[in-house]
Parts: C-alpha cells; sequence; structure tokens
C-alpha cells in the first residue's frame, strides 16, 4: 500500500541519484525568512535592529567594504577547487547550470521584495533595504559550496558558511543593512540553492536533454566600475 511522505522521508532523482530532498532540509532557511518577515512588524525585533545600529554607528567608525567581494567568494570556491583537480559532485556543465537557476532564483526574489517592501536603509541612502542582496549571495554560493564538496570534505562547506556569515555582519556593520535584512537574504540564498537542486534532474531532461554532448559553460566574474558579479555563457550548440 502506498504510504505519504513523512519528515523523515527524501525524495531523490538526477543522475546517479545525486539530488536529494529531506524536510529537514527546510529547517534552517525557514527560520530565518520567518525571523526576516516577522521582524518587518514586530515592536521587539524592530528595536533589536535599532539597538543593534546604534551600537554600529556609535563605536564604528570606519567602514570595511570586504562585504563587495566575500560576497562571490563561496561560488567562486567551486570552480577554483574544480581548476585545483578536486572534484565535487558534479560535472561542470550541471553544476553550472544549478548554479545559474540558484542565482536566477535568489535574484528575482531579492529583486521582487526590494521593490515591493520600500525599507529605508540604517544609513538613510535608499529604500531598498529589504533583504540583503548581498548576504542572499553569499549564502546561495556557501550552500553551492556545500552541496558540490561536503562528501569530499565538510570542511569546505563549513568554511563557505563562515565567509557567507562575515559577509552578512559586515553588511550590518557597514550601517547598510538591518539584522532582519540579513536573516532574510540568507534564508533566500539557502533556499534558492536547494531549489535549484532539487529541480535540476526536470531541468535537465526538459530544457538541456538535445544539448547534453554539445553543451559548454564559462563562468567569470565581473566588474563594471560600479558593481560587481558573476557572469555566465551556456553553450548550447
Amino acid at each position: 500500500m502506498a504510504q505519504g511522505l513523512s519528515s523523515q522521508d527524501s525524495i531523490k532523482g538526477g543522475r546517479n541519484g545525486n539530488v536529494t530532498f529531506n524536510y529537514k532540509q527546510l529547517i534552517i532557511p525557514t527560520v530565518l525568512v520567518g525571523y526576516g518577515i516577522i521582524g518587518m512588524e514586530n515592536k521587539n525585533l524592530k528595536d533589536l535592529n535599532l539597538e543593534i545600529n546604534e551600537e554600529v554607528t556609535e563605536n564604528i567608525d570606519r567602514k570595511i567594504s570586504v562585504d563587495d567581494f566575500s560576497q562571490y567568494v563561496p561560488a567562486l570556491a567551486v570552480y577554483g577547487l574544480n581548476l585545483g583537480g578536486i572534484k565535487g559532485k558534479n560535472n561542470l556543465r550541471d553544476r553550472s547550470i544549478i548554479f545559474a537557476t540558484s542565482y536566477l532564483i535568489m535574484g528575482s526574489t531579492v529583486y521582487a521584495l526590494k521593490k515591493t517592501t520600500h525599507v529605508l536603509r540604517p544609513d538613510g541612502s535608499s529604500n531598498n533595504s529589504f533583504p540583503s542582496g548581498h548576504t542572499a549571495t553569499a549564502f546561495a554560493g556557501a550552500e553551492f559550496l556545500w552541496q558540490e564538496y561536503k562528501d569530499v570534505s565538510i570542511w569546505y562547506g563549513i568554511s563557505g558558511y563562515i565567509v557567507a556569515t562575515g559577509t552578512g555582519f559586515f553588511r550590518i556593520y557597514n550601517n547598510r543593512h538591518w539584522l532582519t535584512d540579513v536573516t532574510m537574504g540568507a534564508g533566500i540564498g539557502i533556499l534558492s540553492t536547494k531549489v535549484a537542486y532539487w529541480i535540476f534532474p526536470y531541468i535537465n531532461n526538459k530544457i538541456f536533454k538535445s544539448n547534453k554532448n554539445n553543451s559548454s559553460v564559462m563562468v567569470a566574474p565581473f566588474y563594471n566600475g560600479r558593481q560587481m558579479g558573476l557572469g555566465m555563457i551556456l553553450n548550447l550548440h
């Protein structure tokens, strides 16, 4: 007799069964997202935002812009390790499709929320504080690094999350975001990459199936004088 899935069950798919969904994986990112959402209206969490901001503005005089660069480090580490001969879970093509899917989900979610919530930044510079895009980018990359290399060494994944956490910290340190912005960004980043792995078998089979033998991928950072980012080219001929 068929039975429903419990919280202990998982759904596996993809090549070699390397994509696994488990409900427990939703706990941490859901808590982070929940904190961010509740914090927009909850007085106690708003007061905590203000207390942290007061500490930042009163006791920290010098800003450190390392977060503009560190947000990309976890994702770039995946390709750096591969170039160094350390193979991860997926080949270059497959991981790049997953990576692009993750960034599409993360970027569109962050953009939509910024445009609809209109939260003022701590420094008063603009009304697009919620959620933190830097933090979302860093945590999406950290989960990407975790998924690709946790079976090689758990320390690869842990190091990615340390860098991502540091990125979130410096967004607050530099007076650019509230704590609720950072927690929401972290949750979105983690969920975006998890979803990208879960739906990869469908994307691979339905969209890229006919191009498996003739596709190539190139990923590279870019800088236009004002913004940094990661660019990706998929050659599907």
